[in-house]
């Protein structure tokens, strides 16, 4: 049976070539970056070369990089950060409710403070208003985060321009970039935010690495106290191979993204326009243009979306309903419910996110499985067979 694996905005495979980088950290290049001897000397020169990698991938300065235990300690850091440092100034959020959990949970945790959160509306393509980030700044709003591109159904955000409202207002502005680098272009001079995210994991890197990026002179309280690690603003002995492998990662993507986004974008709209073609009442998810290139998300009507997923496994095609960090969950998804996704499609959302691995016998096998196994759903469902047609 083939395998293929769609589910790349869960986690990626790691490129073997940043594998190679990896391998001396896990023998006997073991030191502790701290220390002045040779041993923590040597990795602490591996600490500096992906640092400078990874400034050069968002085209900053290493500096303004510090490395974390992953994305969400990175978003967890960036909202209650500013939330903290800033307290005197003011105690409001801005955010969108689309946001990664990591943001929401932190927006959440931050309302029993005593902080206020405005979470503004999307439209039905889960687009956030610039105007309406506006006109929600208040004297005492400290923040507004908005994701660069959202993690479930792929729609990339007017970040540039809420960051130059942010930027006016004098608030700090933060974008997670997840699910947006290595897709698109992720510049923070361009985009004009004071902080980013992002995740080694979802850049063929290994899990338990992270990037909070902070432009110089944005006071952020620490998150994670003890030692002098990470400038001081983090605590915590690095996670030198992990690092070090997010650094390559970086490196490789500063060269390679965009022939590899204009591939995944060809095949990403090879499977789309099959299926829409050939399955009767699918619906697409987010926006039709303006998104990320390797994500399609689509809800079927008439079936349970449960079903769907692990008929899939079972033909070995591995793909998602939404965010792995709402796995488990039965309700419907905040993002969906945000665009206010009709009833009939509310039970059966997939989310296919394909890699740079992804080939075009994958995505024909896909499709071609796709097909049948809806149809084979829909056999047994009453609901296909009490429908109205025509």
């Amino acid at each position: 049976m083939r395998k293929v694996y769609l589910d790349n905005n869960s986690t990626t495979a790691i490129d073997p070539r940043v594998a190679e980088v990896i391998k001396p950290y896990l023998s006997h290049v073991f030191g502790n970056p701290s220390n002045m001897h040779s041993f923590g000397r040597e990795c602490a020169k591996g600490l500096v070369n992906a640092r400078e990698q990874v400034a050069q991938f968002l085209n900053t300065e290493p500096q303004e990089i510090y490395f974390t235990g992953s994305g969400t300690e990175s978003d967890n850091w960036a909202v209650k950060g500013i939330a903290f440092a800033r307290r005197e100034s003011g105690n409001h959020i801005i955010c969108s409710p689309i946001e990664h959990n990591a943001v929401i949970g932190s927006c959440r945790y931050l309302e029993t403070l005593g902080y206020r959160v405005s979470y503004l509306p999307v439209d039905e393509y889960g687009i956030v208003s610039p105007e309406d980030v506006q006109q929600a700044i208040t004297k005492e709003t400290v923040l507004v985060t908005v994701m660069l591109a959202n993690n479930e159904i792929g729609t990339v955000e007017p970040v540039k321009e809420i960051a130059a409202i942010c930027r006016e207002a004098g608030v700090t502005c933060h974008t997670d970039a997840v699910a947006a680098a290595g897709k698109i272009e992720v510049d923070v001079r361009e985009l004009g935010v004071d902080l980013l995210t992002i995740s080694g994991h979802k850049l063929h890197a290994p899990k338990g690495v992270g990037v909070l990026y902070v432009r110089e002179g944005i006071k952020i309280a620490p998150l994670v106290h003890g030692g002098h690690h990470e400038r001081g603003r983090r605590a915590g002995t690095e996670n030198v191979s992990g690092i070090a492998g997010l650094g390559r990662a970086c490196e490789l993507l500063s060269k390679e993204w965009q022939e590899s986004a204009l591939r995944m974008g060809r095949l990403r709209d090879r499977l789309e326009q099959g299926i829409l073609k050939r399955v009767p009442e699918v619906r697409l998810n987010g926006h039709p243009e303006r998104r990320v290139p390797n994500v399609t998300h689509l809800s079927v009507g008439y079936i349970e979306g449960e079903a769907l997923l692990l008929d899939l496994d079972l033909e070995g095609i591995a793909v998602a309903s939404g965010s792995a960090c709402s796995s488990g969950e039965s309700e419907l998804s905040p993002t969906l419910k945000a665009i206010s996704v009709p009833p009939l499609f509310r039970n059966s959302p997939v989310r296919f996110s394909l890699g740079k691995e992804t080939t075009e016998q994958d995505i024909d096998y896909t499709l071609e499985v796709f097909v049948k196994v809806v149809e084979r759903l829909r056999d047994i469902s009453p609901l296909w067979k009490k429908r109205p047609v025509g």
